[in-house]
This record gives C-alpha cells, structure tokens and sequence, in this order.
C-alpha cells in the first residue's frame, strides 16, 4: 500500500518552467515504479513519464521529450517531474502513479499502475 500526494501545480506562461512533486508514504517507496499521467478537458488520461525503482532507466512520451524530467529522491519518498519550455498544450491535471510490477518495462498505461494521487492542476498560458 502506498499513499501519493501531488503538489507543484499552478499557472504559468508559455516557455515558462514548473516542477511538481509527489510524496509517498510507505515503508518502501524503492519498491514501487513511478509514472506521471495528465489529463486535459475532454481527453484521455495519457501517459507522460516514468521512472524505474532505483531511478536509472527512464521513459517518456514523445509529446514532452527534451522538455520534461522525471527524477525520484528514494531517501524522500518523493518523485519529480521537471517541467521546462512548457505550452498550453500541456495544460491538464497531473497525475503521480506507483505500480507494484516487478516485470513491467515502459509502463505507459494507466491499467499498470495500482495507486494514484488526487491530481495537481497545470496551466500554461498562451
């Protein structure tokens, strides 16, 4: 069981920067593979980024690559997504998730994944 928490959300222009955070409780938060998601008005959940366990494999979707970082502190039980040259296109609320697969590789549906945070609102301006 773990419980997520995200926070970091918020209103920024075109170009602009953001990086959002999600703390997680649990004994073990090495044990489980993080993944970001975002939802926009009227669209599908889609896949952003994810982060293996020990932090070293990395993956993104195509639409935030060169853009966007995902990283994760073990020590703090927190994962990051670093969020940089943003577009209202990016605009959505987002999402942290853990899955408990010891198996899985890209990990880019949601169904792979069993906990989720409540969400943080990104928007950018045009």
């Amino acid at each position: 069981q773990v419980q997520l928490v995200e926070s970091g959300g918020g209103l920024v222009q075109a170009g602009g920067s953001l990086r959002l955070s999600c703390a997680a409780s649990g004994r073990t938060f090495s044990s489980y593979r993080m993944g970001w998601f975002r939802q926009a008005p009227g669209k599908e959940r889609e896949f952003v980024a994810t982060i293996s366990r020990g932090g070293g494999s990395t993956y993104y979707a195509d639409s935030v690559k060169g853009r966007f970082t995902i990283s994760r502190d073990n020590a703090k039980n927190t994962v990051y997504l670093q969020m940089n040259s943003l577009k209202p296109e990016d605009t959505a609320i987002y999402y942290c998730a853990a899955s408990r697969s010891v198996s899985g590789q890209r990990m880019i549906a949601p169904s792979e994944y069993d906990y989720w945070g409540q969400g943080t609102q990104v928007t950018v301006s045009s």
